[in-house]
């Protein structure tokens, strides 16, 4: 997600390694290694600067995440993998998640999914999409602001007990330029400071980053292909080899099309019908986002996981609200037994808007 200082002891080397391995494995083949030495030259070198300035951990307690969210699909990727490290090697070195603390894992009621009225529901959101009347286009110059609410779940370790625990919701906010080549971020269980960081970095060549898929920008959207079926296929081929299933990850492509981006008006009504022709989607009769907003979800299990990703949209206007993942079926990680009810991710868009400037808002740019 991008560049932060943070801090690592060698006794923790397997454990950082197994989370980077988590991370990396959506990567495209070959990039691994780069961000992995590079994420280390750069720990490296800030080890002796946090740790100055930072208070020690509590003795013997350290955080260890279950899911590292899905680094924002519009962030640049190389950005977006060196952040997902960097917060792998700070939770297991500092005890907490940036600062904010832990507190009990959330939780939820499941709701009820079923496959009846799929095409349906999503005949209508994408109808509601056409129709949005205030989805500007992105000039040169301009960028993207998006602002949500989000929170995680992941194990936390004292000594020997380990036990599930989520840091509070909190706010992101994140910029991106229409090429995809500035960025910015501010986010508290990434950045070290309250003033965020940029996401202008190069990729592993040091050349200017090409958007893609899994890292587009506005520009990038806007030559997509909007008919279903052939932008299907795309997502297919282009996320071969990634996620816990071809379907599956096709979903969650999509699906974070839908929250860290801004698809232009005739793609984003176009992103749910390609939906439909995902197998496995159902309905969820009740969801409620990262801002206490219900509404009706259009979601998929992780069979692997045994995870539900659902897409939570206003049940009256169909407008998209935010996106949540749900353990349906109980799994056991580092022996810790994740029940069915617990939320493993949840966000709610606040704002999305386009801006004239890096780090500007709505109120600051009117």
């Amino acid at each position: 997600m991008n560049a932060n200082p943070s801090r690592r002891h060698p006794a923790e080397s397997d454990e950082s390694a197994l989370l980077m391995s988590r991370t990396a494995r959506d990567l495209p083949p070959g990039r691994h290694q780069f961000h992995k030495e590079r994420l280390m030259a750069q720990i490296h070198d800030d080890t002796r600067q946090s740790e100055a300035r930072t208070a020690a951990p509590a003795p013997g307690k350290r955080t260890r995440r279950l899911r590292l969210p899905r680094p924002a699909v519009t962030l640049p990727a190389t950005a977006a993998a060196v952040a997902g490290v960097i917060v792998a090697a700070t939770v297991l070195s500092n005890g907490g998640e940036g600062g904010l603390g832990t507190g009990p894992a959330l939780t939820t009621d499941l709701g009820t999914a079923s496959t009846d009225g799929v095409p349906q529901l999503l005949d209508r959101i994408s109808l509601a999409a056409a129709s949005e009347t205030t989805r500007p286009t992105v000039k040169p110059g301009q960028f993207v602001y998006i602002e949500s609410r989000t929170a995680d779940t992941f194990v936390e370790i004292e000594g020997d007990d380990s036990s599930l625990a989520s840091h509070p919701l909190h706010t992101r906010q994140v910029w991106l330029s229409s090429d995809g080549t500035e960025g910015w971020l501010i986010d508290p269980t990434v950045n070290d400071g309250p003033e965020g960081e940029t996401l202008s970095l190069p990729d592993e060549q040091g050349n200017t980053r090409k958007a893609d898929l899994n890292g587009p920008s506005y520009d990038y959207l806007t030559k997509l292909t909007t008919d279903p079926d052939k932008l299907l296929a795309k997502i297919y081929k282009e996320t071969e080899g990634q996620g816990n299933s071809p379907d599956q990850q096709a979903f969650s492509t999509i699906g974070d099309l839908l929250g860290e981006s801004y698809p232009p008006a005739e793609l984003y009504s176009a992103l749910f019908k390609t939906a439909a022709k995902i197998p496995g989607v159902v309905v969820v009769n009740d969801a409620v986002d990262a801002a206490g907003r219900h509404g009706i979800a259009v979601a998929r299990l992780d069979e692997t996981s045994g995870a539900r990703e659902e897409w939570i949209f206003d049940r009256k206007t169909h407008v998209f609200l935010g996106e949540r993942s749900v353990q349906v079926e109980e799994r056991k990680e580092e022996d810790v037994v994740i029940e069915p009810g617990t939320v493993m991710h949840t966000s709610a868009i606040i704002t999305r808007d386009v801006v004239d400037g890096m780090k500007q808002t709505r109120s600051s740019s009117s």
